[in-house]
């Protein structure tokens, strides 16, 4: 299903949540709604699934306006972050509850049971509480109640964020995988951008309920439209290096050893893999780079001499946009 979302804004009182936000999600792919914490994300979700009733503006599901709709009467499926399982029910029976409220009948629920089940591999887990379960495996049955009743539409608020960092790795796969495979429009809200490049076809990208910028996530991180864009998206973060009436950043992984560049002194190294993040003092400022410093010799106060690849250097007047 498609959805488009026409110059919604969402005001509590004198404080604006949404501003005037437009966008089309397309048919059958992931798109994660990323920003800071308290950027509109959550609204904006709540808002397509009726939960949030819209101060002005448009939702269409396909051609459809549902702008008026309650949740019940849209076709979605829901998945909180606290994952809001019935503790006296089993799996099974947590992920049959929606389709009770639908009178759908006995046999016809069990099957659909068994085989969602089967898909998020909770299959071998039916006849279990809520209790017995771990946090990746309770948010499999999240995931499985919401998709049971063959939603049209996939909300997903911060599902990942009670897991530890293995786990939040492994059902960040698991997620995607059952997108790929069910081919259900989902929306994905996240604070981590590492977390959104990594699951999701295309990225909206928040900041004080505004959309900044849209576009597939490789798009977003080699050409940001503004400096926001380009510090918000990448690990390490750009470098910011402000000169005159100009702002220059700088990824990490654009710096070069060059025995014809720049002189720079390290401040320390910390090893990742093969590579080295090496912070260091680069034109009177501290900035983080990625380097393979293949002579161990090197340590903090080394003298090194290093250049910039065009890939990866953006310039910003002082507001913040692209020159």
């Amino acid at each position: 299903m498609k959805v488009r979302i026409d110059n919604v804004t969402k005001t509590f009182g004198q404080t604006t949540a949404v501003s005037n936000f437009s966008a089309e999600l397309e048919d059958g792919h992931l798109i994660c709604l990323l920003g800071p914490s308290g950027c509109g994300k959550s609204t904006l979700l709540n808002m397509l699934c009726g939960i949030i009733p819209v101060s002005q503006g448009q939702i269409y599901f396909d051609d459809k306006d549902v702008t008026k709709l309650p949740p019940d009467q849209r076709n979605i499926g829901m998945v909180f972050q606290n994952y809001a399982l019935y503790p006296h029910m089993t799996v099974a029976e947590n992920i049959a509850f929606p389709l009770e409220i639908q009178k759908v009948k006995k046999d016809e629920r069990k099957a659909r049971v068994e085989e969602i089940a089967k898909l998020v591999h909770v299959d071998n887990l039916l006849r279990r509480y809520p209790s017995e379960l771990s946090g990746g495996q309770q948010q499999r049955v999240a995931i499985a109640r919401a998709m049971v009743k063959k939603p049209q539409l996939l909300l997903m608020d911060e599902p990942l964020s009670n897991l530890d960092a293995r786990l939040r790795l492994e059902m960040r796969e698991e997620i995607r995988r059952i997108q790929k495979e069910t081919g259900i429009t989902t929306v994905f809200v996240t604070h981590d951008q590492e977390e959104a490049m990594s699951i999701s076809d295309s990225i909206l990208l928040m900041k004080d309920g505004v959309l900044i910028q849209s576009g597939l996530c490789q798009e977003l991180y080699i050409n940001p439209n503004c400096l926001f864009v380009a510090e918000f998206l990448g690990n390490p973060p750009a470098n910011k290096i402000t000169q005159d009436d100009k702002i220059l950043a700088i990824r990490p992984e654009a710096f070069t050893l060059d025995p014809n560049g720049t002189e720079a002194e390290i401040q320390f190294i910390s090893e990742m893999g093969k590579d080295q993040i090496v912070t260091m003092t680069y034109l009177g400022n501290t900035v983080r780079a990625i380097l393979n410093l293949e002579d161990s010799a090197l340590s903090d106060g080394s003298k090194i001499k290093v250049s910039v690849k065009q890939k990866g250097l953006f310039t910003f007047d002082k507001e913040g946009r692209r020159i």
